[in-house]
């Protein structure tokens, strides 16, 4: 008998396995990865920053500490590179926002907030629309999500089964889960915006929020390791191509690219550079967002060896790893789940 089924094949069900892996807890993962598209979509950005309002990122502190420490072990683990660190550079649209930018990054923002405000150079960043001066956020970066699940699929391979799950082939027993041919301690359900579809969770407050992203090929622009952020944002991946985005939408949750979205980025990148690009890449994915916002772990209220790890929403990078540990410790009986994510704080509305 093994120890848990992971139901899902994306971010969250592959930061879990390798929290498992590392703790010798024993697991077979399930899940067909041609349902939902968001991992392998999303450009794998972490940002410290809440731009909108210039505050901390809930918790930001713990998890980019967190992230780095467990990333790092995978590139180790999957003899691979999977993240970049890279500055934010983000353009100034009025004076007063400069002023706000240097008062923070000398208080609570320090460790983010580059407190030297740079003087755009168009050398640096030939043909984008940067405004007169900029601010660089550090401590941030990005993951590459394709890599992490494409790697991490081979490194798992003996413990993965590439198939839909079958929620009436399974069998909960007080002792033990019992799918197919499959006997096992516990399930967890990774599956992201599908949990509408499982019977045991379809409860949880979930609002999914549907983004696309293109990627395009130009020779036009010259900066390299770096975000640059203006009600959307360009991202460097190799030599002449970039990632461009992002949508959000929530009255639409297929995986399908719409000619709206496409609009919509291409108006976005009209504001941040001005050459010519083709366009190589459309994609769109549906993102497991919550309604408070916080992720949703842990235990059913009745069926006590059944689990969910889910709502990790448009910062599944930076939250998986420092709640995967969380929940980890939480099942070897080493700490509680933390109160802001548990999913106990949903009992009351529907199951008083």
């Amino acid at each position: 008998m093994i120890d848990f089924i992971i139901v899902g094949q994306g971010l969250a069900a592959n930061v879990l396995a390798h929290h498992f892996h590392q703790q010798f807890i024993r697991f077979k993962m399930i899940g067909n990865p041609r349902l939902s598209n968001c991992s392998n979509v999303a450009a794998g950005i972490w940002n410290p920053i809440v731009f909108k309002r210039l505050t901390k990122s809930w918790m930001a502190d713990e998890l980019i500490s967190e992230l780095n420490i467990f990333y790092s072990e995978c590139e180790k683990t999957l003899n691979t590179s999977l993240i970049t660190q890279r500055q934010i550079v983000k353009p100034f649209n009025e004076e007063q926002e400069k002023k706000l930018w240097l008062k923070k990054s000398q208080q609570n923002l320090s460790a983010f907030l580059n407190p030297f405000i740079a003087q755009s150079n168009h050398l640096d960043f030939k043909n984008c629309y940067l405004n007169e001066y900029h601010g660089n956020v550090e401590k941030s970066g990005n993951l590459d999500l394709v890599t992490f699940i494409k790697k991490s699929d081979q490194f798992f391979k003996e413990d993965i089964i590439s198939e839909t799950f079958d929620y009436s082939d399974l069998k909960i027993e007080e002792c033990e889960i019992i799918y197919k041919t499959i006997k096992a301690k516990h399930i967890i359900f990774c599956e992201g915006h599908l949990v509408k579809y499982n019977p045991f969770f379809n409860w949880i407050p979930l609002k999914p929020a549907k983004g696309e992203i293109i990627t395009i090929k130009t020779n036009d622009l010259n900066f390299k390791n770096k975000i640059l952020n203006k009600n959307g944002f360009i991202m460097d991946v190799t030599d002449q191509i970039y990632k461009v985005g992002a949508t959000y939408a929530w009255y639409d949750t297929s995986d399908k690219p719409t000619n709206n979205g496409l609009l919509e980025i291409k108006e976005k990148l009209k504001k941040i550079i001005g050459c010519n690009y083709q366009i190589i890449n459309h994609q769109a994915g549906v993102r497991p967002s919550s309604a408070d916002r916080r992720p949703i772990i842990g235990q059913h209220p009745k069926y006590k060896n059944l689990y969910v790890f889910n709502g990790l929403g448009t910062k599944g990078v930076m939250l998986a790893p420092y709640f995967g540990k969380n929940f980890v410790n939480f099942y070897l009986n080493k700490e509680y789940l933390h109160p802001d994510i548990n999913v106990n704080r949903f009992y009351d509305s529907h199951f008083a």
